[in-house]
């Protein structure tokens, strides 16, 4: 599930295209594919070519694989890098756009997602002396409401923050965390 979100104006102003070219050309907003191939989709809808964007949970840079390089500025940067998604080394109002895609699933016990990054290695989820306040699914909406306040703060007036999360079943419920998260942005001033 990816989240597009975007900072609205101060004032809220309709915005009004002119001199466009009417075309049939379908712009669909929905895909069943890989990362890779999807993502270029998403800047293409949502992000202008020459945009400061950084990826603040790079890892091996799938997401990049299929952009063209040099249509964006990008600003790579990783917690095994020592950059912190709750604590980013940017400016106030730098970038356009920031890309957010931690590893979402806590893993009680280390066995249950095998497949995922482990949540508690990189942002501390049920080990003694956490960063979060939290456990299990609530310290992934909290590692997700930190860094969005942190993402208020460094993207400019309409900067877009492109969010990938995913559903999950905590303690036998099911937890509808995109809308969670959702909300959680829409109380910091963004947009779905």
């Amino acid at each position: 599930m990816d989240l597009i979100l975007e900072q609205p104006h101060a004032k809220r102003n309709k915005r009004i295209v002119r001199r466009g070219s009417p075309t049939n050309d379908l712009v669909l907003s929905a895909y069943q594919a890989s990362n890779e191939h999807v993502f270029p989709k998403i800047l293409d809808l949502y992000v202008a070519p020459g945009s400061v964007i950084a990826d603040i949970t790079y890892g091996k840079g799938v997401f990049w694989r299929n952009v063209d390089d040099g249509r964006y500025r990008l600003k790579a940067t990783d917690l095994t890098d020592g950059i912190d998604c709750r604590a980013l080394p940017y400016r106030d109002a730098e970038l356009d756009c920031v890309v957010f895609d931690p590893p979402y699933m806590h893993t009680p016990g280390g066995t249950a997602h095998s497949t995922h990054q482990p949540f508690e290695t990189y942002y501390r989820n049920n080990i003694t002396g956490n960063k979060t306040k939290s456990k299990y699914h609530e310290a992934v909406l909290e590692l997700y409401a930190r860094t969005g306040e942190e993402v208020c703060r460094v993207l400019r007036d309409r900067g877009v923050f492109i969010v990938k999360c995913q559903d999950e079943v905590c303690s036998n419920r099911q937890r509808f965390t995109h809308i969670e998260i959702i909300r959680e942005y829409e109380n910091l001033g963004f947009v779905a």
